[in-house]
Formats: C-alpha cells, sequence, structure tokens
C-alpha cells in the first residue's frame, strides 16, 4: 500500500467559501478515481502557529494507482485549484510497513 498526504496552508485572502469548495472537490473525488483506496480530508483544528489549514490521506494499492491518479483530469483540476489558493503545499508519499 502506498499513502500520499498533502497538506495546504491558504493565502491569508481566501474566504472560507473557497476553501470549502477546495475540501469538497478533494472529497468528490472518492469514487471518481478507481485507483484510490481510501481518501481523508479535512480543516485543521488546533490552528496552531505551525498548523496548515487543511489536509488529505490517500491510500493507493500500489505507485502506479498513484500515478494514474495524479494524471486524473479530476485530480489536476483540484491540484490546480488548490495550488492557487496556497502560500504552501506539501506532501510526502511513503510505503506502508506492518509492524507487529
Amino acid at each position: 500500500m502506498l499513502t500520499h498526504i498533502v497538506v495546504w496552508k491558504y493565502r491569508v485572502d481566501i474566504e472560507q467559501e473557497v476553501r470549502e469548495e477546495h475540501v469538497g472537490l478533494l472529497r468528490s473525488l472518492v469514487g471518481t478515481i478507481p485507483e484510490l483506496v481510501s481518501l481523508s480530508v479535512g480543516f485543521d483544528l488546533l490552528r496552531l502557529p505551525r498548523s496548515y489549514d487543511t489536509g488529505m490521506v490517500a491510500v493507493f494499492r500500489d505507485h502506479a494507482g498513484l500515478q494514474a491518479y495524479i494524471i486524473h483530469p479530476a485530480h489536476i483540476r483540484v491540484a490546480e485549484l488548490g495550488r492557487s489558493i496556497s502560500e504552501h503545499v506539501a506532501s510526502v508519499d511513503f510505503e506502508v510497513e506492518s509492524f507487529a
């Protein structure tokens, strides 16, 4: 399994309605992109100085699934919106290991 984590720090001038649109578009990827095994997305609750505004965790079966997601038109649309309203976006991708 491959985990894809993305966090967005929105620009201060971005209104809540636009932030909610972004999160809604992210959530709409479920059922639209078949390679997504699971997707969790939400707004930060703590609002610490180090916090990002929105976070997403997506899980794929393998690297090929992530690559299919990256080029999917629905992902491209929401990724472009996310970049356009953010002052910073960060991501990490890793394979999940089991620890017994």
